[in-house]
């Protein structure tokens, strides 16, 4: 399979329902050591002046220890037919199973970061920021999410490359 670059202009799509319908997979690493977890959270947008994706990753993933350490990570979109896959990457640690052998996703090294084939598109994301969510912070309509102190972090990374199936 390949991918072709696209420039970010040229995207159309509703950002509600491919990040929070279809969902994503947010991976980073590299092909001594990477992991990848299903996100339906985050956004798009312009920072900086810069286009822009930002995510939200709980303390507690195995994830996001590989996106800590790492410069670039990518966030990366399926076909309906790799539901099932995508299900498997929330519901498990990369701790405890090799994801990629599990769900039958063929992992894809690219400018520095990893993603996997199966993709109808991919994100190159450059991190520009993070912070720990404060739950103070949080309306009080919004601290449900977090019963036991499990909060996120926000990654923001500016969209360096955007590549699309071919």
């Amino acid at each position: 399979m390949s991918f072709k670059e696209i420039s970010a202009s040229e995207l159309s799509f509703n950002p509600f329902d491919k990040i929070g319908k279809q969902w994503m997979l947010i991976t980073a690493g590299d092909e001594k050591g990477y992991n990848t977890m299903t996100a339906s959270w985050g956004f798009m947008g312009v920072m900086w002046g810069k286009n822009v994706m930002e995510t939200v990753i709980r303390l507690s993933r195995h994830t996001l220890e590989f996106v800590e350490k790492n410069e670039l990570f990518t966030v990366s979109f399926y076909p309906e037919s790799e539901r099932n896959a995508l299900k498997f990457c929330g519901a498990h640690s990369g701790r405890d199973c090799d994801k990629a052998k599990e769900t039958g996703l063929t992992p894809l090294f690219i400018d520095g970061t990893a993603a996997f084939e199966q993709a109808e598109m991919i994100f190159v994301c450059k991190k520009i920021y993070t912070q720990d969510m404060d739950i103070s912070a949080l309306a009080e309509e919004h601290r449900h999410w977090y019963p036991d102190g499990d909060i996120h972090k926000a990654v923001m990374g500016e969209i360096v490359k955007v590549y699309v199936k071919e």
